[in-house]
């Protein structure tokens, strides 16, 4: 409980379904970087982990005060009428039928959504826009991410106004690793965040409360929370409405 005896904001945060290695199994596991965990819990909110497992309904999402879509796998192109890069991975179909149905009832039900990378893409799918499969294709390196299993680093500006600028400011240095990033924007959203090389990377949706999606990693940097802290405030002004 929090101290002034209210609840503490439950935030749902999505997670991966892979094979992992533990003690002595190795199975077919939900799995989710901690850092993303300790970064919910340090902005005052306690996270609760949603596997890609059966289909959620209204009911399910009707208990969360918030939703992380998390980063992960390249989503199925054909959600937006391409045909797969060579370059694009493999594909995780049952985390994007999951995700999918949960980001559209936290929309219908006006529940504050931070997307994070995978995630802001899955908002601009969701909301009908496109996206660039490969990013190296577009801006011609591979500054937004680097190497496997490292991060970049990227210098961004936030549109002054912004709710994201609000939260990090006008420039920010930031967490980055992805090759795919927004070409056209879906409905309702508008580009707030660019990286040096004009990609795009953050949006916010002005008809909702709360829903902005970033395509860096703010879970990577471990002492600056304020993005999370600004999804956790957006589902306590909620909650006293």
């Amino acid at each position: 409980m929090a101290s002034n005896g209210s609840r503490v904001p439950l935030i749902g945060i999505t997670t991966y379904l892979e094979q992992a290695k533990f003690g002595l199994w190795e199975l077919p596991s939900a799995v989710l970087m901690r850092s993303y965990l300790d970064s919910i819990v340090a902005a005052g909110g306690m996270p609760v982990m949603l596997p890609p497992v059966g289909r959620w309904l209204p009911e399910h999402v009707s208990h969360l005060d918030a939703l992380v879509l998390s980063g992960g796998a390249d989503i199925d192109p054909s959600r937006y009428g391409q045909a797969p890069h060579a370059a694009t991975g493999t594909l995780r179909l049952e985390r994007d039928t999951s995700e999918f149905g949960l980001f559209h009832l936290a929309l219908e039900a006006d529940i504050p959504v931070l997307g994070v990378c995978r995630g802001l893409q899955l908002i601009n799918i969701a909301l009908g826009g496109t996206l660039h499969q490969h990013v190296p294709d577009v801006a011609g390196s591979n500054s937004h991410n680097p190497s496997s299993g490292v991060f970049g680093t990227n210098d961004i500006k936030l549109a002054p106004g912004s709710v994201v600028a609000s939260l990090v400011g006008e420039h920010t240095i930031v967490h980055c690793h992805h090759h795919q990033a927004i070409d056209q924007l879906g409905s309702g959203l508008t580009a707030v965040g660019w990286a040096q090389d004009g990609t795009v990377e953050a949006v916010e949706l002005a008809e909702a409360s709360f829903v902005i999606g970033v395509q860096w990693h703010p879970e990577e940097n471990h002492t600056d929370v304020r993005l999370f802290q600004g999804l956790v405030q957006a589902a306590v002004q909620r909650k006293s409405q």
